[in-house]
């Protein structure tokens, strides 16, 4: 029988040959590349300690260190972004601001100071001090990109980094994005913007009723990624790591 957080055997088969480590590979192989997803998988669905980690999965502070260095290599991301499908019709913005434990903090900065809490997308907003996760997902309410900022930081700030140089007809948000700025930029990418404008805007814009309310599959894909508590509550001192622990996720939600 297998085990409730384990990767499944077809969902294994579509990602092996894009992990590091293979046989066909110059360097060190990784035999064990299951077993290590397996591991990540059970911290990030159950939000344990990695000191919690089960013995069967090998020592918690080996299994850390890999994990750390994929995160270094960008090796979340790049399986991520393979899995994705480029055929994108409807670009759909939005985000949602997580809590940090505080186990969270504490970060080391580099010798030149920088890696402070802003770097490290710290910061404090209406729902405490936490981290703010900027998302767009395609007309599936697949992933397509991730960004993180502090807590405060609002929408409208980080929307031309989610859409640049992803082709689309339609962005799709809601009025955190009301800006003619971010209208322009959809525009120049040639996409028509669904966004409403604020109740007291004095030319308000017209849009696609029925276009806008597909938005609720940004809403189901929040529903979704929080199920892995890793996601759902900060633990990770660097938003590196955070955002590896986002993308782990994403993936076996896009394998789905």
């Amino acid at each position: 029988m297998p085990e409730q957080h384990a990767i499944s055997d077809e969902n294994w088969e579509r990602i092996q040959d894009l992990l590091p480590g293979r046989p066909d590979q110059p360097g060190w192989t990784s035999p064990d590349n299951r077993l290590f997803m397996d591991a990540i998988l059970w911290v990030a669905k159950t939000g344990a300690p990695w000191r919690d980690l089960p013995a069967r999965f090998g020592k918690w502070n080996s299994v850390w260190r890999r994990f750390d260095r994929w995160c270094r290599k960008g090796t979340w991301p790049a399986v991520f972004e393979t899995l994705q499908d480029p055929d994108l019709e409807w670009l759909i913005m939005d985000s949602t601001i997580i809590r940090a434990h505080p186990s969270a903090a504490g970060a080391k900065k580099n010798p030149d100071g920088s890696g402070g809490q802003d770097e490290q997308a710290f910061g404090r907003s209406r729902g405490g001090f936490g981290t703010k996760i900027h998302g767009a997902v395609n007309g599936l309410g697949l992933p397509v990109r991730w960004i993180l900022t502090p807590g405060q930081d609002a929408d409208v700030t980080q929307a031309k980094k989610l859409i640049d140089g992803i082709p689309f007809a339609f962005g799709i948000g809601d009025q955190g994005y009301d800006s003619q700025t971010v209208v322009n930029d959809i525009r120049n990418q040639g996409g028509t913007a669904v966004i409403p404008s604020r109740k007291n805007s004095k030319t308000p814009r017209v849009i696609d009723g029925h276009l806008y309310k597909e938005r609720n599959l940004v809403e189901r894909f929040w529903s979704k990624v929080k199920q892995y508590r890793r996601v759902a509550t900060r633990y990770e001192k660097t938003a590196r790591n955070f955002l590896g622990f986002i993308h782990v996720s994403s993936i076996m939600i896009m394998l789905k």
